[in-house]
């Protein structure tokens, strides 16, 4: 059996990149070596440079396929395989194959080659890659037939992207060296935008990524390397199935986001028997939430979850291991012994681990009792200490007592009651005092079994049993106060910053301050109250208690529905107010700035008329005046000639003047003389066509390419054809006779384009900016240049259509200015 042919893919981001070159120069350089190279099939596209390097390497001939009467040229497999070279060069690797042919798709022959023992070389774009399809898709607006599943492509035995910086593709583009003159301009302003080909470039280089990181984990499986390699920044998220994991999932995203081609991978540990598997409702939210943060989910089965957690973040090489921070209260930790997190930290070995804080750890933000200064846990600790420890070290000293041991004896329950005063407080002090003398007399104390007090220093021993007690108690007490206090002030700080940040954010803001209220007052509900109407709610009202009512502003209270606040949650309540109130007064200003703004676009746009007015209208008038003028004082003395030339200035200015004033009328007619912008769904075609005919341009003036299918503009219809004839008659003015403007539309995403493209002078980089002051113009010196709306005015209309229209050079030399509104399908309209 021949052993099989090695495959060689070079990818690029897109065409035009140099893979053709690339594998030609491969070819070169390998035939030089007196490898046994031929060409199977080589598209040059009509390019000096590729095909002068084809020069020199034997090709063999294509075969005719004939198709619905069509004879096309295809590669001929039957003759590649007969002649057996070492290398073949192929190139479109997803090429589909005339019907007909021996094969559907290109890669099937290439299939049959590597069979044969025939090394292949061939070329791939990105955007044909299975997998891609869809995101190239949403990327370019393009679709794509001709694909190559992965499973094919990933088993190449080497694979090369041939990269090239997007401006300097657009460079290469622009300078014929891709396609033809023809297809320049409408490649560049689709397929090959800047952003369209940045976004290709980083999609074909993170593929590339994942198939050496494919090989690299083959490599460490085959050679038995279980350390970690921080090649890239794999992020494992482990999941309970608890409420955190939305906080985890979040955060291990941002991780895996601050390094280029960070992972996210999130794993749930099942036991063995299937029993605590977590909430299988949270479990699949949080599934989906994974994949909209672009990261995979696993679930393991392991009957030691922190190992099962360990031995999944090495099989995976992951760099990060994040965990939430254990929901286990001290003193259950205390007896059930370290959780799972610290046994992760200890097995983790060079994996980083991040112990996350969350809402689950405790309950929902709550300011600490101002009563109370011990806890009810630490006091039933107390008790507990003295009920188990009294016995225990009963037991321990009847074991050890002698004669002489009565002091030990009394100096140790003396130790326990002041153990359990620290802990417990006053009242289990009391009670292991209490029971320290008990046992100490009927234990330890002649007669013994007996509660006999016959000495009084007995009963002073018991008397200062007590009073030890009560006095660590209230030192323990008074220091528990002390921290009780601190704990609010810094409960009382962290609220205030929460609040402000709130405000300050802006978003919600309102929203967020009454649910912070609701969770630190520990109240069942809180309303904000505009009169009868509800602004925020956080809660439910409880019952038909009457509600504290607070007044933020006229006509707006807020309700809290729950028991009364003490004096100084009262103090820090008026500080909730008074964000409150900040962050009403902030919405109100944005809403305020929102309703204002069409008055601010129609401000642009009167500013721009009374730049055009001060501008157009001084120029023909001066002009007439002159004429007339020149007319009067010279009289019946003037020759015809003169006489003739004034009276055509005269009358140009006017026919100017004329021209200006109904481009005002025009833009009078909206409603009534107020200049107000229209929104209304506009077809580009119709609009071109009337600035066209408005010109009297023809087809031997103007070409168009309108590509923008059944999309529609959000425009004013009247001043979007204005600003048409300006640029047209701009690009008409500084286009050479010969040479036809050329007019295309286009969509990309939510975004409809009109070019207006000029092969004239153009304008240089550093005056683009200047083109739209009013009124620089490049050759203003006839009476003809001041007439239109002006560029300024131009840019003032888009701008109050929520549009934008910029200046780019035309491919070969001119200007092209774009025109981008916000764009909407016709069947929306419908």
């Amino acid at each position: 059996m021949p052993r099989r042919g090695q495959l060689r893919v070079l990818l690029g981001a897109a065409p035009g990149v140099g893979k053709t070159f690339s594998m030609l120069e491969e070819g070169q350089r390998l035939l030089g070596e007196g490898k046994d190279v031929v060409l199977a099939v080589v598209e040059t596209h009509g390019r000096a440079a590729t095909a002068a390097m084809t020069e020199g390497i034997p090709a063999v001939p294509r075969t005719h396929v004939e198709h619905r009467g069509v004879a096309l040229d295809e590669m001929d497999l039957a003759a590649v395989l007969k002649r057996h070279p070492d290398i073949a060069l192929v190139d479109e690797l997803a090429h589909t194959n005339t019907p007909g042919s021996q094969n559907d798709k290109r890669w099937q022959d290439v299939e049959e080659l590597l069979a044969a023992g025939i090394d292949v070389i061939s070329t791939l774009n990105i955007q044909h890659i299975e997998s891609l399809n869809d995101v190239v898709e949403q990327i370019t607006g393009v679709p794509q037939r001709e694909t190559v599943p992965d499973s094919f492509l990933r088993g190449a035995d080497q694979i090369e992207v041939v990269d090239l910086a997007p401006q300097a593709l657009r460079d290469r583009l622009s300078g014929g060296f891709v396609y033809p003159a023809e297809r320049i301009d409408a490649a560049l302003s689709n397929y090959f935008r800047l952003g369209n080909l940045t976004a290709l470039r980083e999609l074909a280089l993170i593929w590339l990524a994942d198939e050496v990181d494919q090989a690299l984990t083959g490599y460490r499986k085959d050679h038995g390397i279980d350390s970690t390699w921080e090649a890239r920044e794999r992020v494992v998220v482990a999941l309970t199935g608890g409420p955190e994991g939305e906080t985890l999932l979040r955060r291990g995203a941002r991780i895996a986001a601050r390094s280029a081609g960070g992972e996210l991978l999130a794993v749930h540990v099942t036991n063995q028997d299937g029993l605590h598997s977590g909430d299988p409702a949270t479990l699949a939210e949080q599934r989906a939430l994974v994949e909209k943060l672009n990261g995979t989910y696993h679930q393991v089965l392991g009957e030691d979850i922190p190992t099962a957690l360990v031995e999944f973040a090495r099989s995976v090489n992951a760099t990060q291991l994040v965990l939430g921070a254990s929901r286990r209260g001290r003193i259950t930790a205390a007896f059930t012994g370290p959780g799972i997190g610290a046994t992760v930290v200890r097995e983790s070995g060079d994996i980083d681990v991040h112990m996350v804080n969350h809402a689950a750890v405790g309950s929902p933000f709550t300011l600490p009792p101002l009563t109370g200064a011990l806890s009810r846990e630490r006091r039933i600790l107390g008790f507990f200490i003295a009920l188990l420890g009294g016995p225990a070290l009963t037991g321990l000293l009847t074991f050890l007592r002698s004669e002489d041991s009565i002091t030990t004896d009394v100096l140790s329950y003396q130790l326990l009651v002041v153990i359990v005063a620290l802990v417990g407080g006053i009242w289990p002090a009391l009670f292991a005092a209490v029971l320290s003398g008990i046992t100490l007399n009927f234990l330890f104390i002649e007669p013994l079994y007996t509660i006999h007090i016959y000495e009084p220093r007995h009963l002073l021993a018991l008397v200062l049993y007590v009073v030890i007690a009560s006095l660590v108690s209230f030192i323990v007490d008074r220091a528990a106060r002390r921290t009780r206090a601190a704990r609010r002030s810094a409960a009382e700080s962290e609220l205030i910053q929460t609040i402000a940040g709130s405000v300050l954010r802006g978003d919600n803001a309102i929203q967020a301050l009454i649910d912070r209220t609701r969770e630190a007052f520990q109240l069942p509900g809180v309303r904000l109250m505009h009169g009868e109407d509800v602004l925020a709610q956080s809660g439910e009202p409880v019952g038909e208690t009457r509600p504290t009512n607070i007044r933020i502003s006229d006509n707006i209270t807020l309700e809290l529905h729950g028991p009364d606040l003490a004096a100084a949650e009262q103090r820090l309540l008026a500080v909730v107010t008074a964000q409150l109130a900040a962050a009403l007064e902030h919405q109100h200003l944005a809403q305020t700035a929102k309703q204002i703004e069409p008055i601010a676009a129609s401000d642009r746009v009167r500013g721009a008329l009374l730049s055009a007015l001060s501008h157009d209208l001084r120029r023909p008038l001066a002009a007439a005046a002159a004429a007339v003028g020149g007319l009067k004082t010279a009289g019946a003395s003037l020759p015809m000639e003169d006489k003739r030339e004034l009276l055509e200035t005269a009358d140009e200015s006017l026919a100017a003047l004329a021209a200006l004033v109904t481009d005002l009328l025009d833009v009078s007619r909206l409603q009534a003389g107020v200049l107000t912008i229209a929104d209304i769904p506009t077809d580009p075609a119709e609009t071109i066509a009337s600035a066209l005919d408005e010109l009297r341009l023809g087809p031997t003036d103007v070409t168009l390419n309108l590509a923008h299918g059944d999309a529609l503009a959000h425009a004013d219809p009247v001043l979007l054809q204005r600003v048409l004839v300006n640029l047209l008659t701009n690009a008409q003015r500084y286009t050479p006779a010969s040479t036809p403007i050329h007019v295309s539309t286009s969509t990309f995403g939510d975004r409809l384009e009109i070019r207006i493209i000029d092969h004239g002078p153009g304008v240089p980089p550093e005056k683009k900016d200047d083109i739209f002051l009013p009124f620089q113009r490049v050759g203003d010196t006839d009476n003809t240049t001041g007439l239109g709306l002006g560029l300024a005015l131009s840019r003032g209309f888009i701008e109050a259509m929520h549009g934008i229209l910029s200046p780019e050079d035309t491919p070969g030399g001119g200007l092209t200015m774009v025109i981008s509104l916000a764009a909407t399908s016709s069947t929306n309209q419908e």
